[in-house]
């Protein structure tokens, strides 16, 4: 724990505070080596498109008064590839950092990931009581909408930083591969 802390807190050449890698090396090979990361990465925009095409539906009954079962439908297939994502991106999470959810790395991604699941899950749970219907209900689906957005803009942001890492540990070594041929005679 107190090496986590130091990293954390310790400070760079320009004074920046320098952050915990996303992947320590043994987590990234874990991560390159599962077959969960493809089917995350294969999932994700699956799940966009699924979003875009049931906000289209939900918007449209919203406008126009119609199609609210074909809303409704579009909300569940949206929901249901949520929990596909999730319990599949749980298993990736315990294969790559050993638990299937708060790790580290992505906490507070995991954290909003449970309110946007308690929003969808509301959102079948008051569509098949019939305790919202119409208006109310599609209100709740954009609810849910709007914190799925957030959420995945969080994992689109720690991509860019998993990315970013790596590409600072492959200047580093480059740095150091030249630093050591300095010395040599050609």
């Amino acid at each position: 724990m107190a090496e986590k802390l130091s990293t954390s807190n310790s400070e760079n050449e320009t004074g920046a505070k320098a952050r915990r890698p996303l992947y320590t090396p043994e987590e990234r090979v874990r991560r390159d080596k599962t077959y969960w990361t493809f089917v995350q990465g294969l999932l994700a925009p699956i799940q966009f498109f699924i979003f875009l095409g049931s906000l289209y539906f939900v918007l449209r009954y919203l406008f126009t008064g119609e199609g609210l079962d074909t809303a409704n439908e579009s909300v569940v297939v949206k929901t249901l590839t949520l929990y596909t994502i999730m319990i599949t991106g749980c298993i990736w999470e315990k294969v790559v950092f050993g638990r299937y959810l708060f790790a580290p790395s992505f906490y507070w991604e995991d954290v909003f990931s449970m309110l946007v699941l308690a929003l969808h899950t509301a959102y079948l749970y008051a569509m098949y009581t019939q305790k919202l219907q119409g208006v109310e209900l599609m209100y709740l689906a954009l609810a849910a909408y709007a914190t799925y957005i957030v959420n995945a803009g969080q994992f689109i942001l720690k991509l860019r930083a998993a990315r970013l890492d790596q590409e600072a540990k492959l200047r580093e070594t480059a740095a150091a591969q030249r630093q050591g041929f300095q010395g040599v005679p050609a």
